[in-house]
């Protein structure tokens, strides 16, 4: 075939595409993942294509294109290996693995091997926190990978993974078995699991059943195998597919002599002492079963709603002290009551489900638990401020949460809970997914507006509001995974049951996740106002490698590193603005004595250079002299003057940044020189501690 031919083809195969997209809103992020699932890149002979087919120019292609790290516009590797960088896996020993990844690769992130098999990349974060470190090959994720595992990953790289080991229910079984999907279980084997206990019950001739579920949040248990009992439900972890045939026999006479029993799940004491209410049935069921959903009381909230005014639901939330989940902490129903006097004809509801942080993880877990959940707290949303479309905006390193998230919306769909006449009113609401592309900035909501309009993710200047002006220029509600949730809460049980929980100004219950070199790592749910000792020593148990604690950072990578002088300040929004830090999207990552705090502050701004959406200069070029002059103070060059310096260069960022990503850089510089000056003090740059 002449060359002439291959572009005609080229051509006619981009444009079949393309016309698919036409008349989408913001369809350009949509159709380049698309493109390149397809095709593995897009090549930029597609743009002028592109460009026609969704009336845009070239040069907004082209700008879309190279501002997105999942877009690449050159033939990529065969497999994709991405190594976590976050917080929580340095804490981990993740630089280590990366020196040894780029070592036995032979290749430098951004560079493909000589025989084309793997391209290397870095991610910021996998959400896989709590069993770090983490990285990615393709779509899979794998837990607490050392330098032997990843040498055996390597080798097996181009064994096909099949889909989720599940089987069907059976009438007149003699034992129901749960295992959960959740990509911490999964990226910790629980196929593998599944898979063994699927084997045996066959080549026994054991009638069984095993219920995919989602996972309570224990993931240092993971893989939980749990099993019905006489009193409840009894569990085994974590467990390997080696542990099963053991199991299995000791379940017919006495559960409790294996070494791995654990007794009732709901007595097991890191679930005991939490009080859950947004993550009330996470773990128990089959995440996309509609019906398993409404038996534990799903969509009784939205049924209450549908009885009450638009301004009856604001007021509801508003009398709860909800306050958003997502970082800001703003009080959920003054938001949801200026979207509601906003005039317009259309209105929308965004889901920011981009959860980038270091250290968290509870957004992925509900959507991969609970999807229903949110999909009823966004519906009572857009009833409640007038708004019949919604988008949940997901970060594209997480893979299972959008394949669950749409199976559950096509659903609701069939169930008549979504889209017209909803559970037979005259209300209407309608809800997509839209895949982010890697940029860590669009979990800023109005950069991550423009993402969801198909442009770069550029911050924009407030005001306007997004609540009076927001996605293509309507008036917006926008709330993250966890305050959205919360919402179906509040109506379910009333207001006043949501508002007895917490303290003064921080109402309700605190979601924490619990990451980095912590001994027992998950996810926790408990009323606002426990300390930071307690959290840590209470369910965490001290660390992973059994030294000291001497750091932890709350709130992300914007989040300051506390010393142990301020780990009994009260969990709540004001405690913490107290002493300079805050709670964020409540990630809590522990550091060992090994830390090397100094190299945690370098990488702080370093991460905001990389990250920035470059609009303002105090971000962009601030974070970029923060490396290079923490780099001086670490080599003791002109140290004191660059001292002062670094504080006037955070003074900058602070006061004249654009939105909390160069805003709040700073933090953690800030809490690392202050309580850590010693590590910043004739340092060697070779030397980077267990991070």
């Amino acid at each position: 075939m002449g060359q002439g031919s291959e572009k005609f083809l080229e051509e006619v195969n981009i444009s079949s595409l393309v016309d698919q997209f036409q008349g989408l809103p913001g369809a350009l992020l949509p159709l380049l993942h698309a493109v390149q699932s397809r095709d593995g890149y897009v090549s930029p002979s597609f743009v002028p294509a592109i460009a026609e087919g969704l009336n845009l120019s070239r040069a907004e292609i082209h700008g879309v294109i190279s501002f997105y790290p999942d877009f690449h516009t050159q033939p990529q590797g065969q497999h994709l290996v991405q190594v976590c960088r976050a917080e929580a896996c340095q804490a981990m020993g993740s630089r280590k693995l990366e020196a040894h990844v780029k070592k036995v690769l032979g290749v430098n992130y951004g560079e493909t091997t000589a025989d084309g098999r793997v391209t290397l990349e870095p991610v910021y974060c996998l959400g896989n926190c709590a069993c770090s470190p983490s990285i990615r090959i393709d779509d899979n994720i794998y837990a607490r990978v050392d330098g032997a595992i990843f040498d055996q990953l390597i080798a097996d790289l181009d064994r096909i993974e099949g889909p989720l080991v599940t089987r069907e229910a059976q009438d007149s079984v003699s034992q129901c078995f749960y295992l959960s999907q959740d990509t911490s279980a999964l990226a910790l084997a629980a196929d593998a699991v599944a898979q063994r206990l699927l084997d045996i019950a066959d080549e026994t001739q054991q009638k069984i059943n095993l219920e995919r579920t989602g996972s309570r949040g224990m993931f240092y248990l993971e893989p939980l195998l749990e099993v019905d009992g006489d009193q409840g439900r009894i569990a085994f972890g974590p467990v390997t597919a080696a542990d099963i045939s053991g199991i299995l026999t000791v379940l017919k006479a006495d559960p409790s002599i294996h070494p791995l029993y654990l007794g009732l799940v709901e007595e097991i004491d890191f679930l005991r002492d939490q009080h859950r209410i947004t993550f009330a049935r996470a773990g128990q069921i089959d995440p996309v079963s509609l019906d398993s959903y409404q038996n534990l009381g799903g969509f009784d909230g939205l049924r209450k709603a549908l009885q009450l005014s638009q301004q009856g639901i604001v007021d509801q939330i508003k009398d709860s002290g909800l306050r958003g989940r997502g970082g800001a902490a703003f009080p959920a129903g003054i938001k949801m009551q200026t979207v509601l006097n906003s005039l317009s004809e259309q209105k929308f509801v965004v889901c920011n489900a981009d959860e980038g942080d270091s250290g968290t993880f509870a957004d992925r877990l509900l959507m991969e638990a609970d999807p229903f959940q949110l999909i009823e707290g966004m519906i009572i949303a857009g009833i409640a401020v007038g708004a019949s479309q919604g988008y949940i905006y997901l970060r594209s390193e997480y893979p299972a949460a959008l394949r669950l998230l749409n199976t559950a919306i096509e659903r609701a769909l069939s169930a008549g809970c979504l889209g017209e006449n909803i559970l037979g009113s005259s209300k209407n609401f309608h809800l997509e997914v839209r895949l982010g592309a890697g940029a860590y900035i669009c979990g800023e909501e109005t950069a991550m507006l423009d993402s969801l309009e198909g442009n770069r993710g550029m911050v924009r200047v407030k005001p306007p509001l997004p609540a009076m002006k927001g996605l293509f220029g309507k008036p917006t509600l926008i709330n993250n995974v966890l305050t959205l949730a919360a919402m179906s809460s509040v109506l379910e049980a009333g207001s006043e049951a949501y508002r007895r929980l917490g303290t003064d100004a921080s109402r309700g219950t605190l979601i924490v996740q619990l990451a980095g070199n912590v001994k027992r790592g998950g996810l926790i749910e408990v009323a606002f106002g426990i300390t930071l000792r307690e959290l840590v020593e209470s369910f965490g148990q001290g660390t992973a490698t059994g030294r000291p604690i001497r750091a932890i950072q709350v709130g992300g990578p914007l989040g300051a590193f506390l010393p142990e002088s301020q780990w009994d300040t009260p969990l709540d929004y004001d405690a913490f603005t107290q002493i300079g830090a805050m709670i964020g999207h409540g990630g809590v990552v522990v550091f060992d004595d090994t830390v090397d705090m100094a190299a945690q502050a370098r990488f702080a701004m370093e991460f905001c250079a990389v990250e920035s959406c470059g609009k303002c200069t105090p971000c962009r070029i601030g974070s970029t002299r923060g490396v290079e002059v923490i780099d001086r103070i670490m080599a003791n060059q002109n140290r004191e003057d660059n001292l002062i310096l670094l504080h006037d260069l955070c003074d900058t960022m602070e006061a004249g940044s654009l939105c909390a990503m160069g805003g709040l850089t700073p933090a953690p510089v800030r809490s690392a020189l202050s309580h850590f000056s010693e590590d910043f003090r004739n340092h060697d740059l070779g030397e980077q501690g267990n991070a």
